[in-house]
């Protein structure tokens, strides 16, 4: 009994940190699922491991309290940053961009920012381009060393979009990063025209 009652308890906990940790993600901007989750479990004062969700009961959570609470102002956005997507990575087509995040999966809010990835010959060779653009960005530190931490991180605004461009070795383009999706120009191209097509049959275009 004691048993069963210890997973209940749990059970319930996992739920109540999916869900803050969702809420905060849509509300305070936070993109990294793993940072949102134990922000909530810190906030919630949980303690066991086992009380932690995944990712997927995570992105769950999001998506019903956006379709709850943004289900007019998510959409918009959401076609805002996958144009903004296909502009960006244009410009960046040299340098072997994927679009990654939020934006890609579908759960981009308010505050979301724009996540590309690029695979260039080297790092240098995407800040020297910025430059010869005289186009104005902020270098970042990456959040902690890890195997797959990025050589570096570059900021800026694409219109109001807060876009962030993670640069990873060319070696590293092939081998991908588990559990994380990404997709390149096309394929975002494609989902641009796909939600532009709804767009139009929800507004009476045919």
């Amino acid at each position: 009994m004691a048993s069963h009652a210890h997973s209940s308890r749990s059970t319930g906990l996992r739920r109540e940190i999916a869900a803050l940790a969702a809420r905060m993600m849509a509300e305070d901007g936070i993109g990294d699922f793993g940072f949102a989750k134990r922000k909530a479990a810190k906030r919630l004062g949980a303690t066991d491991a086992d009380a932690l969700p995944n990712n997927a009961e995570i992105e769950t959570e999001l998506r019903a309290w956006q379709a709850l609470y943004q289900d007019e102002e998510q959409p918009e956005r959401l076609f805002e940053m996958r144009s903004a997507a296909v502009e960006v990575m244009r410009l960046l087509a040299d340098f072997h961009p994927y679009l990654t995040g939020g934006a890609l999966d579908g759960t981009a809010g308010r505050y979301s920012e724009l996540e590309i990835e690029l695979f260039p010959e080297s790092a240098k060779d995407v800040e020297i381009f910025f430059l010869n653009q005289d186009f104005s960005y902020e270098h970042r530190e990456p959040r902690r060393p890890a195997p797959h931490t990025p050589e570096a991180v570059l900021s800026f605004d694409w219109d109001d979009i807060p876009v962030k461009v993670s640069i990873y070795p060319s070696a590293a383009e092939r081998g991908g990063r588990r559990g994380q999706e990404r997709a390149r120009l096309p394929q975002v191209e494609a989902l641009l025209g796909t939600a532009a097509g709804l767009s139009g049959t929800r507004n009476g275009t045919p």
